[in-house]
């Protein structure tokens, strides 16, 4: 298992098209991935998912997965979560 947390350092958090974004990433893994918020576990496959967990700025995300190629899909979420300007890793 491999997991890295990030703090939502974007105003608006993560909304609909970066939580999109984020999901479709994750799709291309064949690893069991989870998102955890707010003491709430979602799978980062599903949009509907991402969206119920209501991120917002300043909000700890931890990012899970376990699987095959779980540290490449743990990598290119970050690299995503970064790119798109959402938060930082801590």
């Amino acid at each position: 298992m491999v997991k890295k947390s990030f703090k939502i350092t974007c105003e608006t958090g993560i909304h609909a098209r970066p939580a999109t974004t984020l999901v479709n990433v994750v799709m291309g893994f064949k690893s069991d991935v989870t998102l955890s918020a707010l003491k709430k576990e979602v799978d980062f496959k599903s949009i509907m998912g991402v969206m119920s967990l209501g991120i917002y700025s300043g909000t700890v995300v931890e990012v899970k997965a376990e699987g095959e190629d779980e540290e490449e899909a743990v990598k290119a979420i970050a690299d995503k979560i970064i790119a798109l300007g959402l938060g930082k890793e801590i």
